[in-house]
């Protein structure tokens, strides 16, 4: 696009450093602009429409203008426009929503703390495992393990548990060697010839073993994953792998922080995504799905024996000193109630559970497209790997160039998805209909050979 002199995008280059962004094509590029959204349609500034296929950032769970969740805020703001929760001051919202997730979790759970995003949320898990174990006399204790291409926020403590490292480099992160990667889950790139699938989760259990021993299993607090790893690039579980890890991790007294920020709620077809998979999680974070993005709010969940260790060592100092100032906004907590509400009343995770069928079929039609190597997915999330040969699944060079090129032409066919690098990744709201599903997929799929014609005549890909 032009960028017109004095204009809303000229404006915007000249005064926005965008995340996740190159700065040097936005100066020349400008950005897209979105005016409104309803349902799960969205409006730019040009007047183009689009249908939303990610759900913002897998997060706008309940699509767009919702009439209910509006209302909320405005009578919440109303009421009680803000309340700390610090000092012992409370408030309704933030007290009913905390009920609620303890209601709903498939875990043992004695108490909430609330933040703003997922990335605070998984800083909360790092510093609480630090505190845990300082209050029970393990003060060694301290490590956490993460994997290559894992995604857990990008706030310090978030960005040296992530493993992609596009987010490490100039940040100087991680911020020491108390944060550790171990093997990306990911069979289509890393198992072995002829490696089964269970056979492929038994190494890399066995290789999170061997690190653990040799870092000293009194010095490694815990282990954090995603169900499905998200911005890692829709990477979902070989069989047998979650069960293989936890029984590790078990073996050592190591906790597992299940991050669902992505996953919770709804997205994978159950209520969580540890159901999906068989976790057990001692302690897990959730966010985006939380307010269906009507709000900024994340929740951090413990078990008792967490809570009364740092409730005993608090006391000993005064208080437990770590919060921030919209920890449990009521006007996002009276939201993420309601959505909670909408997503029970309407039987929603059942009516995911029934379209993921559907969804990931059409998902799989794909698979034999010239340019996917992979089409894989769960639920309602979903990605399509693209590769330079499917014979050898050799990458495109420089990565990211033929996805770049791909999402902008799901743009020109009126498709919102994300390119991360060449795997393009699929989120719709859970509000989708069968209908939806299939015109999501049939203007990806002209997408696509579009991006193929491009790429044959660029000589990226055999004729």
């Amino acid at each position: 696009m032009s960028l017109t002199p004095g204009s809303i995008a000229a404006r915007d280059v000249d005064s926005v450093l965008h995340p996740y962004t190159n700065p040097t094509l936005m100066a020349t590029q400008g950005p897209m602009i979105m005016d409104h959204a309803e349902g799960i349609h969205m409006w730019d500034d040009q007047g183009n429409k689009y249908i939303e296929g990610l759900a913002g950032l897998w997060c706008t769970s309940l699509g767009y203008a919702n009439e209910e969740l509006a209302q909320t805020a405005y009578d919440q703001m109303k009421k009680l426009s803000y309340s700390h929760m610090f000092i012992g001051k409370s408030h309704e919202p933030g007290i009913l929503l905390a009920e609620k997730l303890k209601s709903m979790m498939p875990m043992e759970a004695s108490k909430v703390f609330f933040g703003c995003s997922g990335s605070d949320a998984n800083d909360t898990q790092v510093k609480l495992m630090w505190y845990f174990n300082n209050a029970i006399g393990r003060p060694n204790k301290k490590k956490i393990i993460s994997r290559v291409k894992a995604y857990h926020g990008i706030s310090l403590a978030a960005t040296s548990l992530t493993g992609l490292p596009a987010i490490h480099t100039h940040f100087d992160v991680p911020v020491n060697d108390r944060f550790l990667h171990t093997d990306c889950p990911h069979y289509y790139r890393f198992a072995e010839p002829g490696e089964t699938e269970e056979e492929f989760s038994s190494r890399l259990a066995a290789n999170l073993e061997k690190m653990i021993l040799a870092e000293d299993p009194d010095t490694v607090a815990a282990f954090i994953a995603e169900p499905v790893m998200g911005a890692g690039g829709v990477l979902v579980p070989p069989a047998g792998y979650f069960e293989k890890i936890q029984a590790v991790l078990n073996k050592y007294d190591i906790m597992f922080i299940v991050d669902e920020v992505i996953t919770g709620l709804g997205r994978t077809g159950n209520p969580f995504g540890s159901q999906t998979y068989n976790i057990k999680p001692d302690t897990m974070s959730l966010a985006k799905a939380l307010t269906s993005a009507y709000q900024p709010l994340s929740a951090v969940v413990i078990p008792q024996r967490m809570f009364e260790a740092i409730a005993e060592a608090s006391a000993e100092v005064g208080n437990f000193a770590h919060g921030y100032t919209f920890s449990g906004h009521p006007v996002a907590a009276a939201v993420g109630l309601k959505v909670l509400e909408i997503y029970e009343r309407e039987n929603l995770f059942d009516k995911v559970a029934a379209l993921s069928p559907r969804f990931q079929q059409a998902l799989q039609t794909f698979a034999d497209h010239p340019l996917v190597g992979e089409a894989r997915g769960v639920g309602l999330i979903g990605a399509l790997e693209l590769v330079q040969n499917k014979a050898t699944k050799a990458s495109f060079e420089p990565v990211g160039k033929v996805g770049m090129h791909c999402l902008s032409r799901c743009h020109a066919n009126g498709l919102v998805v994300r390119a991360i690098g060449d795997t393009m990744a699929f989120c719709p709201p859970l509000i989708v209909s069968d209908d939806e599903v299939g015109e999501i997929f049939d203007r990806f799929g002209t997408a696509l050979d579009e991006t193929l014609d491009w790429a044959r005549r660029e000589g990226l890909v055999s004729a």
